[in-house]
């Protein structure tokens, strides 16, 4: 599920980055804005949104229903999708802050000797962002097997299905003599939050040394 999102999220995430991050058009700021807005609402907020939009009454929703068969609320793409939305924000700011830190002397010269805007991207853009976007992917995962409040409204606590982590532990606590499986959960909550946080430490710092050598 987690793995999903962030694979969902990476493309629209690096193509939001670079649009703030080169261009300066109308409507710029409340694109930037909506971008951002599941880091500050209220996780149940978004789960809600994501309900009037998707849900099988939603104008996207009841598209995708009518049109394919395909039911978002109370599934795992539908889980994955509220994750995908939670995450965004992070992982974008991740990116565009990498972005933003490129030479941008090294694209001008690369365009003065005929790269066009994709060579210019590929070759030089993307790679010297590669920290970066390392960064968003692991801290996107990490944040998405934590996602509680948007999953729980959007897609329901499903075990098996759209059960993330903290659902579990939630689960745990509801049910009689559940302290000692949600103190489990809890404590591989805590050991895969440091674990991610510190490769992605690590491996942010690896790529930058070599990007700087």
């Amino acid at each position: 599920m987690a793995s999903r999102a962030v694979l969902a999220d990476l493309p629209l995430a690096l193509g939001l980055a670079f649009l703030l991050s080169r261009f300066r058009f109308p409507g710029r700021g409340a694109l930037d804005t909506v971008a951002h807005l599941p880091l500050v609402l209220p996780p149940v907020v978004v789960g809600w949104l994501l309900l009037l939009l998707f849900g099988l009454h939603g104008p996207i929703g009841a598209w995708l229903y009518g049109w394919f068969g395909i039911r978002l609320v109370f599934s795992r793409t539908g889980a994955e999708l509220a994750c995908a939305v939670m995450i965004m924000p992070l992982m974008l700011r991740a990116i565009r802050l990498s972005l933003e830190a490129v030479d941008p002397g090294l694209e001008q010269a690369a365009r003065t000797l005929g790269a066009g805007p994709w060579d210019r991207f590929l070759s030089i853009t993307l790679p010297l962002a590669a920290p970066g976007v390392l960064v968003a992917a692991i801290t996107g995962f990490a944040a998405a097997l934590g996602e509680f409040g948007a999953v729980i409204t959007f897609a329901a606590n499903i075990p098996g299905q759209t059960q993330t982590l903290p659902l579990a532990i939630y689960s745990a606590l509801q049910s009689p003599g559940g302290e000692a499986a949600a103190a489990r959960l809890s404590l591989v909550s805590v050991a895969l939050a440091v674990v991610f946080l510190t490769l992605a430490e690590s491996l942010g710092r690896r790529l930058r040394g070599r990007i700087g050598r």
